[in-house]
């Protein structure tokens, strides 16, 4: 797993993308066991008044409904550590894998999906994390709703 995998260059390509839209630059995207690209997807929370599209999510969605067996051996690309929710959103399809652009501005559900037997690998980004701190620094606000905080 590394920053040049297909995944990931599509779920930074999808931060970048919130980003520019001025969302949270979160992006996502799920390749099955082949390496085919299932979805991908970013944050849209501000864009879209969404309580729940995540990154993760937000992949998912786009992925379209799969039957169970599309999921086995699949990799989730995520920009940053998954929150609770999309955490568990891949542990109910059994995603295989999730890598991660970074951690250092946010750990999600890491353990628990370790503990689920989810293999967790982070890429330490710092592009990744440069754009969640220019974010955050930006718009404090809508980063604590989006991680489901009272700031």
């Amino acid at each position: 797993m590394s920053a040049n995998d297909a995944g990931f260059k599509a779920a930074l390509e999808e931060a970048k993308a919130s980003a520019s839209e001025g969302g949270v630059p979160i992006g996502a995207c799920l390749v099955d066991a082949n390496g085919k690209i299932l979805g991908r997807g970013h944050n849209m929370r501000v864009q879209k008044g969404s309580a729940t599209l995540h990154g993760e999510t937000s992949a998912l969605e786009n992925a379209g409904r799969l039957p169970a067996s599309a999921y086995k051996g699949s990799t989730m690309y995520t920009t940053l550590s998954p929150c609770d929710m999309c955490t568990g959103a891949c542990i109910l399809y059994k995603v295989s894998r999730v890598v991660m652009g970074e951690n250092n501005t946010f750990v999600g559900g890491e353990e628990y999906l370790k503990q689920r037997g989810i293999e967790v690998v982070n890429l330490h980004s710092a592009e990744c994390e440069q754009l969640m701190k220019n974010f955050i620094q930006k718009h404090p606000e809508d980063w604590y709703e989006d991680i489901g905080e009272d700031k």
